[in-house]
């Protein structure tokens, strides 16, 4: 089975998720701007809400997605006040025509004081679990 994790980020604590991730299931955690070339079954995307949304570059990272190389995305991330990035990221997938996994990871993430020192050392674990989780079913 091959795996990608890609993250998008601007105040660190996705990349840290990121690598979490890919240290569990046994690749590089590279940011978008690294595009997927090889056909990969499962891509774990991480990245955030910005302003209410998904950051233009995750929306350009997947509508660049190739549908013949990528099998599914698997949502990840981390966010201050808001939650999942979940439907925006599918209603993207949907247009491409890649399926997204319905399971996904979430923590709170550190911004300007709020949730000091998230994700901490346990949500970097439950990321870890969550992936093996994911690529073991």
């Amino acid at each position: 089975m091959k795996i990608a994790v890609r993250y998008y980020t601007k105040t660190g604590n996705t990349k840290r998720l990121a690598e979490a991730v890919a240290d569990a299931v046994g690749c590089k955690a590279l940011p978008i701007s690294e595009p997927v070339q090889e056909k990969t079954d499962i891509l774990f995307l991480g990245n955030s809400y910005y302003a209410f949304s998904i950051d233009p570059e995750v929306r350009d990272f997947v509508r660049k997605l190739d549908p013949a190389k990528v099998g599914k995305i698997v949502n990840f991330g981390s966010a201050a006040m808001l939650n999942s990035t979940y439907k925006k990221v599918k209603a993207e997938a949907d247009k491409k025509g890649i399926p997204m996994d319905e399971r996904e990871f979430h923590c709170k993430g550190e911004f300007k004081g709020i949730h000091k020192g998230r994700p901490d050392a346990q949500d970097l674990k439950a990321a870890a679990d969550f992936a093996k989780t994911v690529i073991n079913s």
